[in-house]
């Protein structure tokens, strides 16, 4: 588990490619003073497990699932990617709660300065747009950041300045992909409903979410 809140930005140092999977090997600093085999990394928002590592990298593999679900298929060597370890028992929760396990691919639709920070809008599927709200939490490329605006087709985001310097997401450009992880508590909030849902409709017609329909299910 992560938090979204970036520790570094590493450099991909090589990359072996497979069939289907690649592995990866990542240059990095400040993570590499308490790293161990086995350890999860979130590599742009994807949790990896470190299979190898020496004093300033650490090598992971990349199965054919993630290549299909993220942007690493357009991964190049000596491309920068946020880094962040796992979470610790006693640290804090400083952004919210990431799992790694990516939901998909957004697109940079639009990228202009508002004041002191800077405005980026991404498109989507429907799938990811359903579960994103106005003032909730959305991991992109592994970074902790709040939804300023969501409609159909689009969501939108305000980077703060000390975000800017420390994470690669401000150097991409219109056009480019990101990967994106919705929060896992509106996840489980969807699946109470469609399941709910699904029982509710063997015995009765099914009229969707109602007051009602929430008050005689504990909400």
């Amino acid at each position: 588990m992560f938090t979204g809140i970036i520790e570094e930005i590493g450099k991909v140092k090589s990359i072996e490619r497979h069939a289907n999977s690649i592995k990866l090997t990542v240059s990095a600093k400040k993570i590499m003073s308490d790293i161990h085999l086995g350890d999860s990394i979130s590599t742009n928002g994807i949790c990896l497990t470190v299979t190898t590592f020496t004093s300033d990298s650490f090598t992971v593999d990349v199965m054919p699932e993630t290549m299909m679900t993220t942007n690493f298929k357009n991964l190049k060597v000596n491309d920068e990617v946020n880094l962040e370890r796992a979470l610790s028992v006693n640290a804090r929760l400083g952004g919210h709660i990431v799992s790694g396990h990516i939901d998909g691919v957004g697109t940079i639709i639009k990228k202009y300065n508002d004041d002191r920070a800077i405005r980026m809008s991404f498109s989507t599927s429907p799938s990811i747009l359903e579960l994103i709200v106005k003032k909730g939490s959305i991991a992109i490329d592994g970074i902790s950041l709040t939804v300023t605006d969501v409609d159909s087709t689009s969501f939108s985001v305000s980077i703060i300045e000390h975000t800017q310097g420390e994470t690669t997401l401000t150097s991409k450009k219109i056009g480019d992909t990101v990967n994106l992880e919705n929060d896992v508590f509106g996840k489980y909030v969807q699946k109470l409903f469609v399941g709910t849902r699904l029982v509710t409709s063997e015995n009765q017609d099914n009229k969707g979410i109602s007051l009602d329909f929430l008050e005689s299910n504990g909400f």
